[in-house]
């Protein structure tokens, strides 16, 4: 399974959030490529990076953090948050991105979504499954749909998307634990690449989520808060 540490960034500053409030937002580090140099130095390959400021607005704003992280460091980088037009992709891909994520587009425009699956390549292209009590949210996680999680994974998968990460906003920053019993039901009934994000707290919570077959996990608050130490997670890389 692979490891793949968070960079959140608002106002080019490293942040995490608590189920997605922004109003919970605690500056971590000014730098975040300081952050994104800490995570390389001790192992880490792959960063899972989001421009919350881009997620709320209407196009990606914090590329140049992409840009500094990518062409500073080795990390392989999935960049997701602002992606709303073909313009916003080909910025985040020619600022360094080995990937891109998908949330809002994939619900908001799926049409354009599917032209980006096609012309990138599954592998560049991965689903971002965000929601709260099992339904879709989008927006930087400001609105609710009504759509199922696993109904809107089931579909992509049908549509060739290889890659989701699934977010159970509920869980997201509070250190609790992430949505197992969700993650294990989406790996059950689908043969996606799964990556969990939200609620991982300690080592056992990725053996666990390594154990149900999950092929990456995103580690975000329980690194700020050294829950978990970064040479335990090299360890399990």
């Amino acid at each position: 399974m692979r490891i793949i540490p968070a960079i959140d960034i608002i106002n080019g500053k490293c942040v995490r959030l608590t189920k997605g409030d922004y109003s919970t937002q605690k500056i971590y580090n000014e730098n975040p490529l300081q952050v994104a140099k800490s995570f390389e130095a001790n192992g880490i390959q792959y960063l899972h990076l989001v421009d919350l400021d881009g997620a709320k607005s209407k196009h990606i704003i914090n590329h140049k953090v992409l840009y500094e992280i990518s062409t500073k460091t080795s990390l392989k980088i999935d960049f997701g948050g602002g992606l709303k037009s073909s313009e916003d992709l080909k910025i985040a891909f020619e600022n360094g991105a080995s990937k891109i994520t998908g949330g809002s587009i994939a619900i908001n425009n799926p049409a354009l979504f599917l032209e980006w699956l096609d012309q990138y390549g599954a592998d560049k292209i991965i689903l971002g499954a965000d929601c709260y009590n099992r339904k879709i949210s989008t927006q930087g996680w400001q609105k609710c749909s009504e759509t199922d999680v696993l109904d809107f994974i089931k579909d992509y998968e049908n549509k060739n998307v290889k890659y989701v990460i699934c977010t159970d906003i509920s869980k997201d920053g509070m250190l609790q634990g992430p949505s197992t019993e969700l993650y294990a039901e989406i790996i059950e009934q689908t043969n996606v690449k799964l990556i969990a994000s939200g609620g991982v707290s300690s080592v056992k919570d990725l053996e666990t989520l390594k154990e149900i077959g999950c092929e990456g996990a995103i580690v975000g608050k329980a690194i700020y808060e050294g829950k978990i130490k970064l040479n335990k997670l090299s360890m399990l890389c």
